[in-house]
């Protein structure tokens, strides 16, 4: 049952809805199953089955609202699902920010399913991980992974008739491979909506390859580098800038504010390489075509030719500023260039390769000053050779000042980031004078 065809979605909102007795109503159906393998010590570790199905039920009077959710789908719970929620509405204070339930919208269906996904199996997951174990086994090297493949749907509905249903996929491998002393790290993330495209063997390879040659790292000066940051350690460094929230830099609270008021709309900000957008259709990171709200998901750009494009306004916030509404961003993009990560480097005379950061947290929001680590492979180049790795840094950097220091971009990898668990689609970059401030002992 977890996962309700359209017509069967369409069918339960509605039955929900002819119990409601406020004065607007939204229901929201989501449900989700897949499954998931953990490994640690080149071993499985855990595995799961996960199926859910869930209901939330958002009843309003007038601006007071109240929600109430439930995972029983009999028509006596239904019933009392709704009845709770009105109760809570009744109770709660008037939101001064409440904006009327749209009526119905018509959205271009999403692309996020993938059938050969959806079909994995225990079988499947167990193959795949086996692939990664063996090669970390035959490199003598120790590997913890988790790889989780998800079929999930979403649909909501509304008592002015509004509807929206999707459906997708997505399949996520990460490992980290260790030597027995723990001097070398390595580390791979994949992202996918098509399983076919996911080579774990191939992901683990490249992890093994970073454990291997990060033995031995030697202590060299922080200071000021040319840096070349694979797409992993591009997408954590940038992803605390990606909300384009027009509200906050409104309100003085956002590296997108005007020093004595306003924003940095129709600004350059950035070297004019730099265009990130979001775009629901692009078949490597599709997205969804619509929000809870209602509103429609189209192609957006953010930051174009290093210029402050758009920004997001919620309905609220752009009915109190006489504009109209933009949705913020449903997955973000940026366009890379041709120059590959060999040719980046044969292109360096003095610079380092970083494989990833991690641990990054926001120094100061207002010029998103970040500060963090590097791991999993740190190397010193050296007259467009690697030369040797490097033990870690800590660098204090925005990411604002890093994309107007633009050398050179690839092609965009779809990457994940652990901390926010959201795929990006983001290229290496060559990166001049990035910041680092001090050594670390961590591998």
């Amino acid at each position: 049952m977890p996962i309700l065809t359209k017509e069967e979605a369409q069918a339960l909102l509605k039955k929900v809805l002819s119990y409601s007795k406020a004065d607007e109503c939204q229901v929201i159906l989501s449900g989700r199953e897949g499954g998931n393998i953990r490994s640690a010590l080149n071993a499985v570790s855990t595995a799961g089955e996960v199926s859910t199905l869930n209901l939330a039920v958002n009843a309003v009077y007038g601006k007071k609202t109240g929600t109430a959710t439930i995972n029983e789908f009999d028509d006596a719970s239904l019933e009392k699902v709704v009845r709770r929620a009105e109760e809570l509405a009744q109770l709660a204070p008037e939101n001064p920010e409440y904006m009327p339930m749209l009526g119905p919208q018509n959205f271009q269906e999403s692309i996020q399913y993938n059938a050969k996904t959806a079909a994995m199996t225990p079988e499947t997951r167990a193959d795949m991980v086996a692939k990664s174990l063996a090669v970390t086994k035959a490199a003598n090297l120790s590997a913890a992974g988790f790889l989780e493949n998800t079929t999930g749907f979403s649909a909501v509905a509304n008592s002015k008739g509004l509807f929206a249903y999707d459906k997708s996929t997505d399949v996520t491998f990460t490992v980290t491979t260790r030597n027995s002393a723990g001097t070398g790290s390595g580390y791979a993330a994949r992202g996918y909506t098509d399983v076919s495209k996911l080579d774990t063997g191939a992901a683990t390879k490249v992890a093994a390859q970073k454990a291997l040659s990060s033995v031995g790292a030697k202590a060299i000066e922080p200071g000021k580098y040319t840096v070349i940051l694979e797409p992993v350690a591009a997408a954590y460094m940038m992803e605390n800038m990606f909300r384009f929230d027009a509200r906050s830099a409104e309100e003085g609270r956002s590296f997108l504010s005007k020093r004595g008021g306003g924003t940095r709309l129709g600004e350059k900000l950035m070297d004019e390489k730099v265009n990130i957008y979001s775009d629901p259709f692009n078949t490597e990171l599709p997205a969804d075509t619509w929000t809870a709200e209602g509103q429609k998901l189209e192609k957006t750009y953010w930051i174009q030719n290093g210029v402050v494009k758009n920004l997001s306004y919620s309905r609220y916030w752009a009915q109190k500023k006489g504009v109209q509404p933009v949705p913020g961003p449903s997955n973000i993009i940026m366009d890379g260039g041709n120059t590959s990560l060999e040719e980046m480097i044969k292109s360096t005379e003095r610079g380092i390769l970083v494989s990833r950061l991690w641990y990054i947290r926001m120094v100061d929001p207002q010029s998103l000053l970040l500060t963090g680590l590097t791991r999993d492979g740190t190397y010193y180049i050296e007259n467009g050779k690697i030369m040797f790795p490097v033990k870690n840094f800590r660098f204090n950097e925005s990411p604002v000042i890093m994309l107007n220091n633009v050398e050179a971009l690839g092609k965009p990898e779809r990457t994940i980031s652990v901390e926010s668990y959201r795929s990006y689609l983001i290229p290496p970059m060559k990166i001049r004078d990035f910041t680092f401030t001090s050594l670390s002992d961590a591998v």
